[in-house]
């Protein structure tokens, strides 16, 4: 893996290259409110990137396959893509039921007791009102596409949960002697993590899911400067996603995973 972040485009030439990137960041000086940070979702069976006609069709991208919701790239699931973690929050959000018309209607803060007061009925969690209530892990991560640094977030939910508990526990559990010899425990963004997809089923029936290995640490200091700036933003509230794209998951009709709405 190459060390570095700025991708040279062969197709300039010099002097056209060498004032591009003499004048970078200029004019960028846009609402961020307005800035959406992409989803890293799968593809799933139904999920509309597949349908031609659809306006999120993405052209080859397959079942179990990686994608930005923003610009449709895509990943192949097989080989997998490499991110850096760099903040993580649970998001509760309730939507009317599929056979009450289905739709968003918005997030409920961590500490409302109402999501206490859920009750789980087969492999739904009932508000008091008959909503549902789906509990959603958002990882703020920085995808690497040939070592070029993306910022995205990797929300899972439902059977995608505990892939997040798992990556939790093993982010926490890693430790490393310092210069002192002794144990610490790195931080949140000092590792590198590949992520491919994997096809699992239930009885709800057959869909792909997350899985994931530790790469290594991060070799690069200014990618790992990138990663603990993105880190700030969001906990300042400067990044952030949006509660209408939280709550776009239609990227497949596998109850169990993306749209259980």
């Amino acid at each position: 893996m190459s060390k570095a972040v700025t991708k040279k485009e062969d197709n300039l030439p010099s002097a056209i290259e060498d004032v591009i990137f003499e004048t970078a960041g200029e004019g960028i000086d846009y609402d961020t409110s307005e800035l959406q940070i992409p989803f890293l979702r799968l593809v799933q069976a139904m999920s509309p990137q597949l349908k031609k006609t659809d306006p999120k069709f993405i052209e080859g991208a397959s079942q179990g396959d990686m994608f930005n919701t923003v610009t449709g790239q895509y990943w192949d699931g097989e080989e997998g893509v490499v991110v850096i973690p760099c903040y993580q929050e649970t998001k509760y959000l309730e939507f009317v039921p599929r056979d009450s018309g289905g739709g968003f209607v918005g997030e409920i803060a961590p500490d409302n007791p109402i999501i206490q007061q859920a009750k789980r009925e087969g492999n739904k969690e009932l508000l008091p009102n008959g909503n549902e209530l789906v509990k959603s892990d958002q990882h703020y991560c920085i995808i690497l596409d040939n070592d070029i640094p993306t910022l995205a977030i990797l929300d899972m939910k439902v059977s995608q949960l505990k892939v997040s508990r798992r990556w939790k526990t093993q982010i926490a559990m890693l430790k490393v002697k310092n210069k002192n010899g002794e144990l610490v425990v790195p931080s949140v963004y000092s590792n590198m993590w590949k992520f491919k997809s994997v096809e699992e089923s239930n009885d709800q029936g057959t869909f792909f899911n997350w899985t994931f290995e530790r790469v290594g640490f991060v070799q690069d200091k200014s990618l790992f400067e990138e990663a603990r700036k993105f880190r700030g933003s969001v906990m300042k509230g400067e990044a952030k996603a949006r509660a209408e794209d939280i709550a776009d998951m239609g990227t497949s009709t596998t109850k169990a995973v993306d749209d259980p709405f």
